[in-house]
Formats: structure tokens, sequence, C-alpha cells
């Protein structure tokens, strides 16, 4: 999941989590790749970049794509990834002590620069959140389609029982056969204005407590996939989504904040070293919802290394060489 709207709440602690999140250590990232069709003439020759990440699995993943885009490019690459929490990473790019990460653009709109109303276009959320973020020394690159954002999703036999496929349907259902809308959610998701409760009142819902169940995230997934509940809370790209073949419902009022991941650059890294963005801008455009709950997946159900499905992801596209 992606670490956003749930942890604004640690803002306050950012100088502390920077202070104890292990950004004096690191260890160089030592692949053997070469230029596909990025890095050709190694325009990061001679340069030394620090790419950090938050610690789960997207992110772990996102930092090694970039470390190993890099280092093709010719670059020599600390990896400081994994760092825990949501501050502590974006920190680390602020003050230089990293030069980059993949960042989610609702993340830095609400919990950084502290707005309340998230922008309904992705691309304007992003050119927003990089116009505020530049007078914080933060240059973001444009952005990547994979939006790792809220949703409501359901088992393949209830999809094909009640038919729903946006949330007005289920809107509309809840109204039609109320019995048949019950929901397993996070006890925050059921009580945030930008979660259940506003999603209810966006939708004209109106789900009665006994229809809703409160647990942990994991759960929620087990539980939807076996129909215990007949939707569950997610997130868009979870790589159980895929893995347990279950059916997301579109927003398609657009209630839920657009999280597109994007690289967030420490703004003197991308003066001295501008090739940054013509090595990271085609991968990024290659990145999506369905990319990210494949390479998800790997991780989390089949249980290989972020590093390596990173690595393995980018020589498949072509992006790299070995």
């Amino acid at each position: 999941m992606r670490v956003s709207l749930r942890t604004s709440v640690v803002g306050v602690l950012g100088a502390a989590l920077v202070a104890g999140c292990g950004l004096t250590s690191g260890s160089p990232m030592v692949d053997d790749v070469k230029p596909g069709s990025i890095g050709q003439g190694l325009p990061l020759k001679g340069a030394d970049l620090t790419v950090t990440s938050k610690e789960f699995t997207e992110q772990l993943i996102l930092g090694a794509i970039m470390g190993i885009a890099f280092e093709a490019a010719g670059a020599d690459v600390l990896d400081r990834t994994g760092i825990q929490g949501s501050i502590g990473a974006r920190e680390a790019v602020k003050g230089g002590d990293a030069d980059a990460m993949y960042e989610y653009t609702g993340t830095a709109w609400i919990t950084y620069q502290g707005n309340s109303e998230p922008i309904d276009d992705p691309k304007k959320q992003w050119q927003a959140v990089r116009e505020a973020d530049l007078r914080n020394g933060i240059t973001w690159l444009p952005p990547a389609a994979l939006n790792n954002t809220y949703a409501l999703a359901m088992n393949g036999k209830n999809a094909a029982k009640y038919r729903t496929r946006t949330l007005s349907d289920v809107a509309a259902l809840s109204t039609s056969d109320p019995k048949a809308v019950t929901l397993c959610v996070e006890s925050e998701f059921s009580s945030r204005e930008d979660g259940l409760p506003g999603m209810q009142k966006a939708y004209g819902m109106s789900i009665p407590s006994s229809n809703i169940t409160k647990m942990d995230t994991g759960i929620i997934y087990t539980q939807a996939s076996k129909g215990s509940c007949t939707y569950g809370e997610v997130f868009t790209t979870d790589g159980r989504i895929k893995a347990m073949d279950l059916t997301v419902m579109e927003d398609d009022k657009h209630f839920f904040p657009n999280y597109n991941a994007a690289p967030e650059i420490n703004s003197k890294s991308l003066e001295k070293y501008p090739e940054m963005a013509e090595v990271l801008d085609p991968i990024t455009k290659k990145l999506n919802n369905t990319v990210a709950q494949d390479l998800n997946s790997k991780v989390d159900v089949e249980g290989q290394d972020p590093h390596e499905v990173a690595k393995d992801w980018l020589i498949q596209e072509g992006f790299v060489k070995e």
C-alpha cells in the first residue's frame, strides 16, 4: 500500500524520522548492467547518486528501478531505499541526503504540502505539486499512469452475480438490494471523510453499519476473495488484486485522490545532472497499474526479491541490458 493520507499525522515528526531512519547508511548498487534503450552514451558517467524510497513493496521496486537505470547510464549509485515511514525518504531528497526517489502526487499534495482538497485531474494535481515543491528545493519530473489510490474490489463470483463495474453501480445496488452490499474496510478508512463516509456521500450510498466489517489490510483481500464480504477496500496497484482475481470498481465520479508515481528530484542534483530526466522519462511512461500489480505480485505473492524484480523488468522491457 502507499503511505499517504493515513500518515499525514506524522508530518510533525519529519526531523526526528530523518535523524533516525539510517540516512548515513546504505550500500552501493553493483548490478552488471549496461545501456539498452536508455543510457546510451553513458550520460551519467562520473555521477555519484543516492536513491531512496519508503519501505513497502512498490516503493522498494520503484527505488530499485531508478537506481539500476542510473547505473546503466554510467552513475555510481548508493542504495538507501527502504526508509521506514513516509516522511524520512522525502526529507532525505529535500535535504540533499538523497538525490531522487519515486513519490506519489497525492501524498505530496495532502501530507507534505498540507492541502485538504485533492485535485480531480491527475495532470493538474501533478502541476500543482510541482509548482509548490520548487520552493522546497524539489523538482518533480512528469508522472506515471501508475495511480496507487483507494478502490473497492470483489471476487469473480460476486462480479458475475451483481454485475457492478463502477462505484455508481455499487450505490444503485445498495438501494435496490441493501443486503447485497457488505464491505470489509480498514478502521481508519471507515471513519475518514476521504474514505468511506466521503465516498458514501459522493455516491449517495447509505450502507448500514451492520454491513461494514473493520479489519487489517491483508485480511481484507482474503475475505473479499472468499466472498465473505461483497466488496473489500483495496489499493489499486496491489499485487493481490491480480493474484486473487479481484475485480476493481471504477471510481467514476473521481472521488478518491490521485496518487500518481513520479520522480521527485533534489533540484540542485538535477541542475548538476540534468541527464537524470532523460534517463527516467521513458521508464516512467511505461509504469501503469497493470505493470505495478504484476511487479508487486512477484514480491508479495511469489516471494521474489524486489531488486531482482525491478532488474528483470528493466531488462525485459529493453531499457537496460546485462
